[in-house]
């Protein structure tokens, strides 16, 4: 079996693989699935999310996003001395699969003049500006998945294998309700990560990384986590 650092490293890489991909294939030009919408994207999200889950949660209890280790800790279902090498492993897996990303579409970066678009497929970002109303969107999104991830978790361990579709059809709803704001980045490994490496590959006629907007969803989920945590506290 995988080592549980190892697990959240592959689970989150093929998350984002999976997560950032659909998105590339919605948004780049001549792809298969070009200008397939925001439903594509959910769904795709979603599945990426059950296929990640199902592959790690026996080794790892597939965390797979900080925001779910900081709640399982605060609810005493993991132990904080593992907190801070979980999160190292979802981070540089998030950077991982953002990387195979861009080398599977590479041809499709080179064809695509819109630079946003280019951006997107890394990280997300507002469909209207406005720094608080974004943070409260990353909020609830991740209170949403962060409480539902915390019913259906074991004590002190995290998901099993058999929550892989019921998070993933979590993901999905919030999506499709939620998503419409911000893009619903929920962690800081699926929307960080991937950023660093939005600005290290050598994308052309790439555009900054918005890093004035790069604290939303760094610093929206952690407290929609905690917020999540503190009311599951609070049934018990």
């Amino acid at each position: 079996m995988m080592s549980p650092l190892f697990a959240e490293f592959t689970g989150t890489a093929l998350l984002v693989l999976l997560g950032d991909g659909v998105v590339a294939n919605v948004v780049l030009k001549k792809t298969k699935g070009h200008d397939s919408g925001l439903i594509v994207i959910a769904l795709g999200w979603g599945m990426a999310v059950f296929v990640a889950v199902l592959c790690t949660a026996a080794a790892s209890g597939a965390h797979l996003n900080p925001s779910v280790t900081l709640a399982l800790a605060l609810a005493g279902k993991f132990p904080w001395n593992e907190v801070p090498g979980y999160i190292a492993a979802q981070m540089t897996g998030g950077m991982a699969g953002a990387f195979l990303v861009w080398a599977v579409y590479q041809k499709h970066f080179e064809v695509t003049a819109d630079a946003d678009a280019k951006l997107a497929v890394f990280c997300t970002g507002p469909a209207i500006r406005g720094a608080w109303s974004s943070l409260l969107s990353e909020i609830v999104a991740t209170f949403v998945l962060v409480f539902a991830v915390l019913n259906m978790a074991a004590p002190r361990f995290g998901l099993g294998a058999m929550n892989a579709l019921p998070v993933g059809l979590v993901v999905v709803g919030i999506g499709v309700s939620l998503g419409g704001t911000t893009g619903y980045a929920m962690s800081a490994a699926r929307d960080l990560g991937p950023r660093i490496m939005h600005a290290l590959l050598p994308i052309p006629g790439k555009r900054d990384s918005d890093w004035r907007y790069a604290w939303v969803p760094v610093v929206g989920p952690l407290i929609g986590a905690a917020l999540a945590a503190l009311i599951y506290n609070a049934q018990f």
